[in-house]
């Protein structure tokens, strides 16, 4: 028997307006309200509205035995709060039926395990009380933002509890080896490791709807017959994929809801297939061997690496300054502390990448700003204005000592002392 792993990523951020120099002092209104709420909308129903009732559904019609994950972020539950209490209702429906399980990350999808782990545990231990309060459930696995992975993060969720850790199946990870097994850390031996097998993920995930792929149209019975090959040859395919693929980023024209509302059959039918989730994927399986992953990896593009938030001197600048001046927040408001932490969600370095820009930017996705530099100027004035709120310098926080026993990076990735950040002679 080979089990199906498959894990949805729920994200939405609080995506800043445009917050120009006279802005500074003159308003603490930063968040793009209408926008966000509009965004959140639209995504709820071209996705989590008909994607929540057709997983019910699947849940259903096959008694119990479709099963899988969500990893749904704090920011992404308040605005559903907010603007779609019914798909929270709705993903609490799921939760009730047993068969889905809820993982824990950052509670503002951020890169704080990066910078400091304090904060880390602050928002790590923010979300788990989340989910049990809204599901009932006490998460047993830790999926970190953007599935950002190395040794020390999985000591770290180690020490914490977990069982279990997602990461990305990069190749460099893996070698000649499979991600179709479950592995231990060679960090921290008792934390397994459930490995992403990033082709056929993306299968669905980027090259459903692609009219020039070889293999379009895909239908689901051939991708249950290419996952059913696993079989006797691994004990877990772990599809890890955003929730937004179904509707969003595949719009419902490409047949993505079609393809999905067969899957769990054609799967179900070759008799050696079932679904589990993590929990039950790491319990069910014996590892087969450890892995080793000094290097951060995570599923951002062809990199793998963390180059698309922290690859060039703009963002790197606007990292730092952000997570000395979260460290050092002492004599500002709880409303002051929130916004700092919505600062640390990942989109907002995201948005600074330079890395395609020139080919168009793939990271246009709901981009409120029309380039990178539009991005960290806007965020930097945010950043100015809270400093002068708080009468305190960034640069001169005492807290950046405290803070140094914390700091997982000193320096962008990539780059040796002595040198700038990547790009940095091409943006600064």
């Amino acid at each position: 028997m080979s089990s199906v792993c498959f894990y949805f990523q729920v994200h939405q951020p609080y995506r800043l307006r445009p917050y120009g120099v006279f802005d500074i002092g003159a308003t603490d209104q930063y968040f793009a309200n209408e926008q966000n709420r509009r965004i959140l909308e639209r995504v709820a129903d071209k996705c989590y509205r008909p994607m929540n009732a057709l997983l019910l559904d699947l849940v259903r019609r096959h008694d119990g035995r479709f099963r899988f994950a969500f990893s749904v972020s704090g920011t992404a539950l308040e605005q559903l709060s907010e603007y779609a209490p019914d798909v929270v209702d709705g993903f609490r429906h799921l939760a009730d039926t047993g068969c889905v399980e809820f993982l824990a990350e950052t509670y503002h999808h951020s890169l704080a395990f990066l910078f400091d782990r304090n904060e880390f545990d602050r928002q790590v231990t923010r979300h788990e009380d989340l989910i049990e309060q809204l599901f009932g459930r006490q998460p047993a696995v830790f999926r970190n933002t953007e599935l950002i992975f190395n040794d020390e993060l999985v000591v770290h969720v180690a020490n914490r509890g977990f069982r279990a850790v997602l990461a990305e199946g990069a190749d460099r990870i893996l070698g000649w080896r499979s991600p179709n097994f479950v592995y231990r850390s060679a960090a921290a031996p008792e934390l397994k490791v459930l490995l992403k097998n990033y082709r056929l993920s993306d299968d669905i995930a980027f090259r459903f709807g692609d009219t020039g792929w070889d293999r379009f149209p895909l239908k689901a019975e051939t991708y249950a017959g290419w996952v059913e090959q696993v079989h006797g040859n691994g004990d877990t395919v772990n599809l890890f994929m955003d929730y937004e693929t179904f509707g969003e980023h595949q719009w419902a024209s490409t047949g993505i809801f079609d393809f999905m509302d067969r899957l769990p059959a054609e799967m179900l039918a070759h008799g050696d297939i079932d679904f589990a989730t993590p929990s039950e994927v790491v319990a069910r399986y014996p590892d087969v061997g450890q892995v080793e992953v000094p290097e951060y990896v995570s599923w951002a593009d062809e990199a793998r690496d963390v180059t698309a938030w922290l690859g060039n001197g703009l963002q790197w600048t606007a990292a730092r300054q952000l997570y000395e001046r979260v460290a050092g927040a002492g004599g500002v408001t709880e409303e002051q502390v929130e916004v700092l932490r919505r600062l640390t969600t990942s989109d907002h370095l995201y948005y600074m990448c330079t890395k395609w820009f020139e080919d168009g930017d793939v990271h246009a996705y709901f981009n409120p700003f029309e380039s990178p530099y539009e991005a960290y100027i806007s965020f930097m004035n945010v950043m100015r204005d809270l400093e002068l709120r708080v009468g305190q310098s960034t640069s001169g926080s005492s807290a950046s000592t405290d803070r140094a026993a914390n700091t997982a990076l000193t320096r962008p990735p990539g780059t040796s002392s002595g040198r700038g950040a990547p790009g940095s002679e091409k943006t600064a």
